[in-house]
Parts: C-alpha cells; structure tokens; sequence
C-alpha cells in the first residue's frame, strides 16, 4: 500500500493559524494580538501549506535548505494574498475578514489534500545514487538535498507572476478617477478597494460622466436633499453660514486658520454656489482680528442652542465642485461634521483641497474603541480640480464608507468599528492659512459649486 503523508504538528500548524487569524478579527481594530496574528498567518501560512503539499519528504535538514524552504514558503503566501485581494477587489467585495476567510479556506484545503509518498524510501533512493557510481555526475546536487520538486517550482512561478502582473496593474489604477489620475492610500487598519479601469477624462467644462449626478447603483434610493443653486440667493431655510457656536461670524480655532467666515462672502448667482476669500482683516467675536475674510455654508443651525436644518445619519452625498486655481494657502473642504457634540469625532470627508488643486484628500476620522484616534486617508489624483467641475461623492452605509470621483468609486473603508453611526451635517468651507499662508501676491480666491445632493436608500 502506498504510504501517505503523515499527521504532523508542523503539517495542520498552517490551517490552525488561519483559523486563529481569521478569529482575531473579532479583537478590537489596532490591538496589537490582532495585527500580529494576521501578519503571521498571511507571511507563512498559505505558503508553508502548498510547500508541505508539494515537497518530498524527509524535511531539508540542512541550515541552507531550511532557509529556502522558508523563504519560498513566505513568496507563495505573499502571492496568494495579492491575488486573494486581487479577485476580491475586482468582484467588488474586498474586506479584511474576507480575505482572511479564503486564506484560512485554501490553506485548510492544502493541509487536507492527500499526497502520496514513494513506495521506496528516499534513503533507498540516495543509496542507489551511491552504489552506482557512473551515474553520479547525472546529478549533481550535494548528497543529502532531496531533489527538486519541479511541480512546486512552476506553481511558485506562476503565482509570481501573476501577483506582479495584477499587482502593478493595481498599482496603476488604484485611486484613478473619472480624470485618469492615480492616488496615495495610508491607513493600516482600513482597505482601499481598487476600481475598475476608469473611462477617459472628460475635458474641463464637457459633459460629466453619465450616472455622476446620480447615487452609485448598491440599492433603492430616494433622494433627501437638493440645491442646484437656480435662485438669485442663498436657501436660508437649508443653509447657516457658518458652525453651531456661530456669534457674528465664527472660524475653526482648532486649525489656527486665518479666515472670519461672514455671511456676505457667500453667493448665490448664475445657478452655481459661491464661495469668495478675501485679504481682508476682520476682528471676529473672539477679539482677535483674521487676515482674512471668507465664506461657508452649512446644514447646522444659527446658533449654538438652534435646531439643525439638516442632519443625516448614512445615505450618498455628493457636490459638483470647482475648486480654486490659487491653491497655496488654501483650504476648500466639502464634509459632514456631527451635530450631537458641534465637532470631534467621527468626521468624514467627502474630499479636501489642502493647499493644492491637483489631489483631493478623502479621509474618515474616528475613534477605535480603546480610545486611540484612527485615520483613513486616500489622496486622489494628479487632476487639475480648477479647471473644471468635478463630482466628489460619499456612500455612508452601517458596513462601509465608499468614495467616488466623477462616479468612479477610488477609496473605500469596511471596518464597521470605527463607521460613524451619528447624525451628521454637511458643510462646504473656504478655509484659509491651513500648514501655511497664502502668498502676498494673492488676495482674493473662490471656489463654485454647481450641486449638492443627498440620497437615502
């Protein structure tokens, strides 16, 4: 009968691993056993599986091969998770879970698989090399290296492969929007999703893409909110002109900016929303007086003890934005502030300008349940912003957030732990001297808005 390969702590380690990672999961995002646990699995689980499955048997004995053999272990791993995430991203389902749940999957799979092993012992074999001395110039290995599974090494090749392949492919369209720009992901606990290959870039002031103006097509909706700006004014009874602590104007102390938003900065002509800075020195209500002078709308009240016009707990937002063309110093943001505490965490940004018209920075801000502050940051682009009107746009859901760029999504957090679950308002802003000041030759800049809407499932 032939023999089959034995029960082994190191041989079922791998598919126990997975499960361990996948467990893990359930610990709190950033704590540390979780992260340890998954990079652990994901570097040497899947691999050390296929490797076992693959290689004859007795294991190297030698430092030289048990060297290789790990290594080779870690590059199949590390390939299976590229395209583990590969396929995920392209079918749209990306999570961390998910793909730790397919990992654990084929790993048990590979630890299950049945391989048979040679009716004659390798040390019969190796004897024989020995005994028959012309035959040993045939193969030259060094005597005690079990020979090379050729199986395993073009199983490894073509997984290389094609984890470089897709990885690169990923790396150029990652991020893209409808403007063909690529883009920087950060955040170690949340999972960019990689769209599709995105159309052609409109040219500035042609057409937006179709569906643009619309909700991305996840479910009903109904739409909840719309300004297209059609008036001769400003929709007093859906818009304040700045925060809650409003008290004849107001600013955003915490960033130390230099603008006092005031009402007669803010627009409404020729169906587009307008926001003006102006170099401007105004003496705020705090007693100190701001270089600058700008605008801000905002579905939040009038004062401090008002009701809010608006407030929206999950649905899609989105704005066609202009932004400035004199970008240094400035600090355009369209985003959803929480009512309940006027301020702090969560926030989401549906896209910011800091200083720059060429990459929009889409963030989430919260905090993790043990109290630590957590960021999910993508910068989109390189895409002139100014030049044209672009369609920035966020779905809110309980499971996950998801950014879209001219109705391409770019960005995407599944973390439900760190999901806003509060009423927010929106806000679009003209900040002012944010990192740094405007140039002296600069004293004045605007930014349009041509829509805003909500939708609700």
């Amino acid at each position: 009968m032939t023999p089959v390969r034995p029960w082994t702590l190191s041989r079922v380690l791998p598919a126990l691993g997975g499960w361990c990672a996948l467990a893990a999961q359930l610990l709190p995002v950033g704590a540390p056993l979780r992260a340890v646990v998954v990079a652990a699995f994901l570097l040497a689980g899947p691999g050390a599986a296929a490797a076992d499955w693959a290689r004859p048997v007795p294991r190297p004995a030698r430092g030289p091969d048990r060297l290789s053999a790990a290594g080779l272990a870690v590059a199949l791993s590390l390939a299976f998770a590229v395209l583990t995430a590969e396929a995920l991203f392209f079918t749209g389902s990306f999570g961390a879970a998910r793909a730790v749940l397919v990992l654990a999957g084929l790993t048990t799979v590979l630890t299950l698989l049945p391989r048979r092993l040679p009716r004659r012992p390798l040390q019969q074999l190796r004897g024989l090399r020995r005994r028959h001395g012309p035959h040993r110039g045939r193969d030259r290995r060094p005597a005690g290296r079990p020979p090379v599974r050729w199986r395993l090494l073009t199983v490894a090749t073509v997984l290389a492969l094609s984890a470089a392949c897709g990885a690169s492919g990923s790396i150029g369209s990652t991020g893209s929007g409808g403007s063909g720009g690529n883009g920087i992901g950060v955040g170690s606990v949340f999972d960019p999703s990689a769209p599709a290959a995105p159309s052609a870039p409109a040219a500035a002031g042609a057409p937006l893409p179709v569906e643009a103006d619309q909700p991305p097509s996840t479910g009903p909706w109904h739409q909840v909110f719309r300004d297209d700006f059609n008036g001769s004014g400003l929709d007093r009874g859906s818009w304040a002109t700045c925060y809650d602590w409003n008290d004849g104007g107001c600013t955003n102390a915490g960033n130390q900016e230099d603008q006092w938003y005031l009402p007669s900065q803010v627009s409404v002509a020729n169906g587009k929303l307008t926001l003006t800075a102006e170099r401007r020195a105004t003496t705020g209500s705090d007693g100190k007086t701001y270089p600058w002078t700008s605008g801000m709308v905002s579905t939040g009240r009038d004062q401090w003890d008002g009701t809010p016009r608006k407030t929206f707990t999950y649905g899609y937002f989105a704005a066609a934005i202009k932004t400035t063309g004199q970008a240094a110093g400035m600090f355009p943001a369209f985003w959803l502030l929480p009512a309940g505490t006027r301020g702090g965490l969560p926030e989401l940004d549906i896209a910011e300008f800091i200083n720059t018209d060429q990459y929009a920075d889409l963030n989430l801000h919260a905090e993790a349940p043990d109290g630590t502050n957590i960021d999910a940051h993508y910068s989109h682009g390189p895409v002139d912003f100014s030049a044209g009107y672009h369609v920035f746009g966020l779905d809110w859901e309980p499971d996950a957030v998801t950014w879209y760029v001219d109705g391409v999504q770019v960005f995407q957090v599944t973390d439900p732990n760190v999901i806003p679950t509060v009423a927010m308002e929106m806000i679009l802003d003209l900040a002012v001297g944010y990192h740094q000041s405007p140039p002296a030759d600069v004293d004045r800049t605007q930014v349009d808005v041509d829509w805003v809407g909500v939708w609700q499932h």
